[in-house]
């Protein structure tokens, strides 16, 4: 008869797919070796799947642990959440990995910011910080990404967001080039140098291309990269002209070598928002992590609300 799946064994399932080794999950989850190993063979029994296989030197899980463990990770979610809803959170002592999908142009001026902040306060929480893929809420509601903090326009009942920010995006161009020197060029000027594009899907078209085209210009699109990093760093030791977010070219300019200036048109300003799943609405571990990144932002003042004034937002975008 296959052994019951309890809630502990669920850990080590999720622990086994996070870390991809008996050893590293057994170290996760302060057990010993033998007793993880033991608990992944009552999970190959119970599920009637061998969870983790032999590849090389290493493990890798099968297909049906890979398509099992979201499901697992939201559940585990759920019971965190309804065990610890009504209990005063010690931050102090609180052990967890949060994952954090997170746009590059932001990440480049938050991480550091919410990496601090939590670390003051929370030793034991680990920022597991990972790149756009897909801004698709599935990853939210199965349990694989905790926040997802960018521009993303994610519409759904379940899903409830807060705005952190308002952005806008300027130009830059390295300080001792063509355009260096003039303090607000015009669009026209901005025309005449190539310009690199940082999009993630690859285009080479936005929203300036609208302004531009309305006036009767035309840029040139010299060369298309993934983010607003690399494209920094293209126009740090070029004559290229590029946009950034206005935060990224504030805090990183000078260091590269590089100046910003407005852009001189109406672009739409950028909204950007920490999103997460409705059921983690009232997991207080959550909560704080919520506050602590808006706090870290100065969007409250630069003070982190005390663990039970947590209020989440409701709105769904």
């Amino acid at each position: 008869m296959a052994d019951q799946l309890d809630l502990n064994l669920l850990r080590v399932f999720d622990a086994l797919l996070r870390e991809g080794s008996v050893t590293a999950a057994a170290e996760r989850l302060h057990l010993s070796i033998p007793a993880a190993s033991r608990a992944l063979g009552r999970l190959r029994r119970a599920m009637g799947d061998p969870i983790l296989v032999r590849a090389g030197r290493g493990m890798v899980p099968t297909p049906f642990a890979l398509r099992t463990a979201p499901r697992v990770r939201s559940l585990l979610d759920e019971a965190s959440a309804l065990i610890s809803a009504d209990r005063e959170l010690a931050i102090g002592d609180l052990e967890r990995t949060f994952t954090i999908r997170i746009n590059d142009g932001v990440a480049a001026t938050l991480v550091t910011a919410a990496a601090e902040a939590t670390a003051a306060v929370a030793p034991g929480v680990v920022l597991r910080f990972v790149a756009e893929g897909s801004e698709s809420a599935e990853a939210l509601r199965d349990g694989s990404v905790d926040l997802d903090i960018g521009a993303g326009d994610i519409t759904a009942p379940d899903i409830r967001s807060t705005r952190l920010y308002h952005e806008r995006v300027v130009a830059i161009v390295r300080a001792d080039g063509p355009l260096g020197g003039v303090r607000r060029p015009t669009l026209a000027q901005l025309c005449r140098y190539p310009h690199v594009s940082a999009s993630r899907r690859g285009r080479g078209r936005g929203p300036l291309d609208d302004v531009l085209e309305a006036a009767g210009l035309q840029r040139r699109v010299a060369a298309v990269v993934p983010t607003s990093a690399v494209a920094a760093f293209l126009v740090s030791s070029s004559d290229y002209i590029g946009l950034a977010p206005q935060r990224l070219a504030e805090q990183y300019g000078r260091s590269l070598g590089i100046r910003w200036f407005p852009i001189p048109a109406d672009l739409p300003p950028i909204e950007v928002c920490q999103l997460w799943h409705a059921r983690l609405d009232a997991d207080p571990a959550q909560r704080w992590l919520r506050d602590t990144i808006h706090a870290a932002l100065g969007a409250s003042g630069g003070k982190v609300p005390k663990v039970d004034q947590h209020r989440s937002s409701t709105k769904a975008r």
